[in-house]
Parts: structure tokens; C-alpha cells; sequence
């Protein structure tokens, strides 16, 4: 499990540091809602990594599903 925590923390971090920079093309408001999720699944996966249970992990993973399926709808209007 940690090595997945890790790996999905290494994900949010790259998008994160992506939503900072100043020539982002999406719109601050979305910028800084991702930005606060982002921060959100950060903290949670401190908690799971602190006091392991796998029933923790289901916001996560439906926060990462969401986010998928979100860019997913975004790139199939865009063709």
C-alpha cells in the first residue's frame, strides 16, 4: 500500500506544481480548486500512511476516478 500512496502523492505533487506556475492555461478558479483538493488528498495520505486502513482509501480513489473521467470527457470533446 505505501508504495502506491507514494507513487499517487508523486502524481498530485507534479499536477500541483503545474497548477502554480503562473502561465497555466486554466482558469485560476479551477486552478485553486484542484490546488485545494490536491492538498486535501495530501493530507489524507499522510493519515493512511500514519494509521494504515483501507477503508481510507476509498476518497482517494474516488477523488483520482473523478479526476480521470473528468479528463477523459475533456479530451474526447477537444477532438
Amino acid at each position: 500500500m505505501d508504495a502506491a500512496l507514494n507513487f499517487n502523492q508523486q502524481i498530485w505533487s507534479i499536477l500541483q506544481g503545474e497548477l502554480v506556475k503562473a502561465d497555466h492555461p486554466l482558469p485560476q478558479q479551477i486552478r485553486q480548486n484542484l490546488l485545494s483538493l490536491g492538498a486535501s488528498v495530501d493530507k489524507r495520505i499522510y493519515e493512511i500512511m500514519a494509521f494504515p486502513s483501507p477503508e481510507k482509501l476509498n476518497i482517494v480513489i474516488d477523488i483520482n476516478r473523478n479526476i480521470a473521467a473528468g479528463l477523459i470527457a475533456a479530451a474526447s470533446v477537444a477532438r
